[in-house]
């Protein structure tokens, strides 16, 4: 779902505190078997790992992975969101700890510098992958999220900790939970079904996670697509993502204009044809 909008419809923000320091990469374990995600690989070719946003599905890529043929997909699906059991995400931290056994699941299988790919919080996660364990990624796709996620609603990392405590906490109680499950209904995708509980966790975790001083840590390449729906906003929508991404460099950044926060529904051929140069770069 479009976790921006979920933030405002709540009045979530964030503080200033910064995304937990860089671990060793977990040994790897050939019975490794996560328990945040789920994994459904389709094709044969190059890997890619395709993780999906906040409450959303990995159904998101699938006219993606249709049209892109020639590589071997790893659609992820976080455990809580769309329907499915919270299971590993059942309690604490959501995000992070997912990027962990993204990187594990990495180790566990072989897979030799896959491509990662990633939506909205999906960005955060393949991001966070990259810089903690650089020897893992080979190259990385960022879908319309910035390294500090509450800048997405015009937020910084200086002044939102209580209203986000306040959405973390909802979830705690009868009536913050049907809050939350109506905010998703309102605001989620058609397919979303997302655990109200799991949903809070990690929307007040990606409000106090900023991943700016980690981006020279990405050693693979990173490409960042983002949207712009208002044309009188184009200058200030590039100046962001500039200013944003500058620790990074050579990130190469690509608006997708005409296009919400889902770019792969609301541009699907400007989006594929941008995964497949991606790809193949």
């Amino acid at each position: 779902m479009k976790w921006p909008i979920l933030l405002a419809a709540l009045a979530l923000a964030s503080s200033g505190a910064a995304a937990p320091a860089p671990t060793a990469s977990p040994p790897a374990a050939k019975t490794f078997a996560p328990t945040r995600f789920s994994v459904l690989v389709q094709g044969s070719g190059p890997d890619v790992i395709l993780i999906p946003g906040l409450t959303g599905s990995r159904e998101v890529w699938k006219g993606t992975v249709a049209a892109v043929p020639g590589y071997r997909y790893h659609l992820v699906q976080v455990a809580g969101f769309a329907g499915t059991p919270a299971r590993g995400n059942s309690r604490g931290n959501v995000v992070a700890p997912l990027a962990q056994e993204v990187a594990r699941y990495i180790q566990s299988r072989g897979l030799r510098r896959p491509a990662l790919v990633g939506h909205s919080m999906g960005g955060t996660v393949a991001m966070m992958v990259a810089a903690r364990h650089p020897s893992l990624a080979g190259k990385v796709m960022v879908v319309d999220m910035l390294p500090q996620p509450a800048g997405i609603i015009g937020g910084d990392a200086a002044g939102m900790r209580g209203l986000a405590d306040s959405l973390r906490d909802l979830s705690a109680t009868p009536g913050g939970r049907r809050l939350v499950e109506s905010a998703i209904r309102l605001f989620g995708n058609p397919e979303s079904n997302a655990d109200p509980d799991v949903t809070a966790r990690a929307t007040h975790e990606l409000a106090l996670t900023d991943l700016s001083p980690e981006l020279p840590r990405i050693a693979a390449s990173l490409t960042v697509l983002y949207a712009s729906l208002d044309p009188t906003r184009i200058a200030s929508d590039d100046a962001r993502y500039r200013s944003a991404y500058a620790r990074k460099r050579g990130v190469k950044l690509i608006r997708i204009d005409d296009s919400g926060h889902m770019i792969m529904y609301d541009q699907p051929v400007r989006f594929r044809a941008a995964m497949k140069a991606f790809l193949a770069s």
